[in-house]
């Protein structure tokens, strides 16, 4: 079996699993998709959207967050840590948008990732969500599952991306790596993976290599 006909073996097995590949952060505007995925660094999504409600409330278009205090925006986010530099940042890009783009979200990975505090995969995000164009973000959990799956043995983001935009199907990448979200935090857990109760066990690396070899608990 080549990789690539694993990968959409893999790809179905989620499909089926997770038949509504939904975004993990909340949000009703393009750019609030930006922000969250901003903040989401280094912070689970579901601390984001308890923060998120309340900021995009209170500020509620790019023109609002390019003008706002500064101080005003540490406040509200300071439970995601690293607040100081993400409120920086996200007033930033804001004010980028406004000046640079005319108000427009960019729609190529290049231009957003111009943008003060957006990587590729938050690049990747608004391009797979926003603009519905072939996208793969990289998240731990993306990383974590697809090299336990022998889609990729690479762990920097950036070779995963390329590894597997080898082998999925452009339209289906956006999907397959939110489903990857919920199956990491449902079965292939970072610790206290569910190896004997997954689905695609018969099609893993890791549980060939290791966890069959594992006694029940």
């Amino acid at each position: 079996m080549t990789k690539k006909e694993k990968a959409l073996m893999i790809c179905d097995d989620l499909e089926k699993l997770y038949p509504d590949a939904l975004c993990s952060l909340v949000y009703r505007k393009p750019h609030e998709l930006m922000i969250a995925g901003r903040l989401s660094a280094q912070c689970t999504d579901a601390r984001v959207n308890i923060v998120t409600k309340e900021l995009f409330d209170k500020y509620r278009s790019i023109d609002d967050f390019a003008e706002a205090e500064l101080s005003d925006i540490e406040r509200i986010i300071k439970p995601c840590g690293l607040f100081k530099t993400k409120a920086k940042s996200i007033v930033e890009m804001c004010r980028q948008i406004r000046d640079d783009f005319g108000g427009e979200i960019p729609q190529t990975i290049e231009e957003l990732t111009m943008l003060s505090g957006i990587g590729r995969k938050t690049a990747n995000l608004i391009m797979g969500d926003v603009f519905h164009k072939p996208a793969i973000v990289t998240d731990t959990h993306c990383i974590r599952i697809c090299g336990r799956l022998g889609l990729t043995n690479n762990k920097e983001p950036v070779k995963v991306e390329e590894d597997l935009k080898k082998i999925i199907p452009p339209e289906k990448g956006s999907d397959f790596c939110h489903r990857l979200v919920l199956f990491g935090r449902d079965t292939c857990k970072a610790r206290g993976e569910k190896c004997r109760e997954c689905s695609l066990s018969r099609l893993c690396n890791y549980y060939t290599k290791t966890a069959v070899n594992k006694k029940p608990v």
